[in-house]
């Protein structure tokens, strides 16, 4: 599942989670700014207002000896001169020190100054209405403000980042519709782009328009090109191995001409095999043969009978040793080619001996008894058109190599164990296959 279509990993929820995160954090920050503002106004400003009222006091004081202490709206004065017990001060008030105090809630909660002279003790007392409502005109209600004013702004610019990437995403869902073997370009066509697409978005539909064309024309061509080639290189195979095989029916024939239709008939064996491993590998995606349910025995059977006919003047007996059987879902044309271009590198490469097809329980084991290769050479084998330097020239130096291409196609191991001199083993083995009593 793609990030297109899964609700959890889609780019508008991750645009969502994004402002989401942006505006929580700006949210704290703007608390955190008018807390701290309101302490600044309530322990700095206010502190320092009753400290000037103070000051203030004691200058009118020196004056006129009889100035009463501050008596306004948003704050109540206190003067205790030495001696004097009968003043009418709050309890809570004359067990303060001097200094600058924050009485708890449950005492009244108002801010206190108390500044002793020698002339007395002035009590300072700044409502806690007064800084309640401080408070709440300058920290609760700017931040409501603000914090609205972010939402707002971060909702206006969600819709609009919304809105620019609603291109994407619609590109995103249609380019994930295609099929990769047949991409349908028809949407991204110009003239049936949604009018928001523009931009960026614009040049890249395009360009997907264009890449998905080209690649249309390409599997056309493919096609064409495996059908054409199916047929027009099969035929000719096809009559030069009927013309052999009556050649070879007529007795007048001498040994000399016999062995030269013997090597045409090889040769066009040889190419007839390599045109269909061409084929299969030169189709995209799949090799347009039917996949259905085989018996693998029965394939190697016929593959080694298939190359007897390269033995016929060397002294190697060919055999198969069935120890188990299995049936394979798969187009059973590609087992024959894969094998058969085994079968036919052991004939090749093995002047003397044998050649055994081993089967076991989901494996099928080529061994020869031919010249080996050895291990700078094993390692380079399946290499395209690479040939041991000690080996013989007759191969086309393919063989392996579409062995191998195969092989990884429809996910068939293939491994090989060669010594110089002894003979060689390939292994190739099938994963997914089922047992059949033997």
């Amino acid at each position: 599942m793609t990030d297109v279509d899964h609700p959890r990993s889609g780019l508008r929820r991750k645009i969502w989670v994004a402002f989401i995160v942006q505006v929580a954090a700006i949210s704290f920050a703007t608390v955190l700014g008018v807390y701290g503002a309101s302490a600044v106004l309530k322990h700095l400003l206010i502190q320092r207002a009753l400290t000037d009222e103070a000051a203030h006091f004691w200058q009118r004081r020196a004056i006129d000896p009889h100035a009463p202490p501050p008596d306004t709206f948003n704050m109540m004065g206190y003067l205790l001169a030495p001696g004097d017990v009968g003043n009418p001060v709050p309890a809570v008030l004359r067990e303060l020190h001097p200094g600058y105090h924050s009485l708890p809630r449950a005492q009244g909660g108002a801010l206190v100054l108390v500044d002793a002279k020698p002339a007395g003790t002035l009590v300072l007392v700044f409502k806690q209405e007064q800084v309640d409502a401080l408070a709440f005109w300058f920290g609760v209600v700017p931040l409501i403000l603000v914090l609205l004013l972010i939402y707002l702004v971060a909702w206006a610019t969600y819709r609009v980042s919304r809105r620019a990437v609603s291109p994407v995403i619609w590109l995103a869902h249609v380019v994930e519709r295609w099929d990769p073997k047949h991409p349908d370009a028809s949407a991204l066509d110009p003239h049936n782009l949604p009018l928001d697409v523009e931009g960026e978005t614009l040049v890249l539909a395009r360009s997907l328009h264009e890449f998905a064309s080209r690649i249309e024309r390409f599997v056309e061509r493919e096609g064409n090109f495996t059908r054409d080639a199916s047929h027009e290189l099969r035929t000719p195979m096809t009559v030069i191995r009927m013309a052999c095989d009556l050649l070879l029916a007529d007795g007048a024939l001498d040994a000399h001409a016999q062995r030269s239709v013997r090597r045409i008939q090889a040769a066009s064996r040889d190419m007839l095999a390599l045109v269909e491993a061409f084929l299969i590998l030169a189709r995209e995606g799949d090799t347009g043969l039917p996949d259905e349910d085989f018996v693998v025995n029965e394939i190697v059977r016929d593959e080694l009978e298939k190359a007897r006919p390269l033995l016929l003047d060397k002294p190697v007996q060919l055999q198969i040793d069935e120890q188990a059987a299995f049936s394979l879902h798969a187009p059973p044309r590609v087992l024959s080619v894969l094998l058969g271009n085994l079968l036919r590198n052991a004939c090749l490469y093995t002047e003397a001996g044998s050649i055994t097809v081993r089967i076991t329980a989901g494996e099928v084991v080529v061994q020869d008894t031919g010249i080996g290769i050895d291990g700078d050479a094993l390692a380079r084998v399946f290499d395209p058109f690479y040939r041991a330097q000690h080996g013989r020239r007759d191969g086309h130096g393919i063989g392996l190599s579409i062995v191998r291409r195969l092989s990884e196609r429809f996910g068939w191991p293939v491994s090989l164990e060669s010594e110089l001199g002894k003979g060689t083993i390939a292994h190739v083995r099938f994963p997914e296959n089922k047992r059949l009593g033997v």
